[in-house]
This record gives C-alpha cells, sequence and structure tokens, in this order.
C-alpha cells in the first residue's frame, strides 16, 4: 500500500471519528468505504480520494470543485459524473473534514 493511500485512508479515518458524535457512521457506497448518516452515503474514500455530496449549485459545491485536481464524480467511469458529488484528490485532503462536515450538514437537513 502506498504512503499516499495510508495518509489519505487515516486521514478518511479521523474524518470519521470527527464526525461520529454528529450521527456519521461507516458505510459502503460503489463497493468502497463511506461515511453515512441513516443509512444514505454523503461521503466516500476512493483511490486515495475523496467523493463528496454536496448539493450543486450551493457554496460548498462550488467551492470543492474549484479545488486544484477536484473534479464531478463519475463512480461508472463513462463521462455520466453524479450531479451533487465532487471527488477531491489526497492532495487537498485539508479541505477533506469541512467538506464532509457540509456533506452531513446538508443531509441531516434533507431528512428533517
Amino acid at each position: 500500500m502506498s504512503e499516499v493511500r495510508m495518509d489519505a485512508e487515516a486521514r478518511f479515518d479521523e474524518i470519521l471519528d470527527e464526525l461520529a458524535p454528529h450521527g456519521a457512521l461507516p458505510g459502503a457506497l460503489f463497493g468502497s468505504r463511506s461515511l453515512t448518516y441513516e443509512g444514505r452515503a454523503f461521503a466516500s474514500f476512493r483511490r486515495e480520494r475523496m467523493a463528496v455530496k454536496l448539493d450543486a449549485d450551493t457554496a460548498p459545491h462550488s467551492e470543492a470543485l474549484a479545488l486544484p485536481g477536484a473534479e464531478p464524480f463519475d463512480p461508472s467511469g463513462k463521462g455520466r459524473p453524479l450531479k451533487d458529488w465532487v471527488m477531491v484528490p489526497a492532495g487537498q485532503s485539508d479541505s477533506w473534514r469541512r467538506l464532509a462536515a457540509a456533506g452531513l450538514d446538508a443531509m441531516r437537513d434533507d431528512s428533517r
């Protein structure tokens, strides 16, 4: 396992620990580890990157896409990205916690 992957995966684990008191639980999405709230995924760890669900056309979504190396999340790899999801590379892992928290907040707002 590469050092980048271990560091990125460790960061993802830290985020789960930090968000667990707010209702985040481990889960799976598209065969990858994820963070869930009430059974629905809002972040996923995939190939040293974190995908996060942020409502499209919101400030957090735009901010995530503006990060270097970030792109719309296309789990199929067939040019059909998911509208609300953004894939953020490990090089931007300092932003992961903030983005995951925004994804959790949006998920919690949707369930009210």
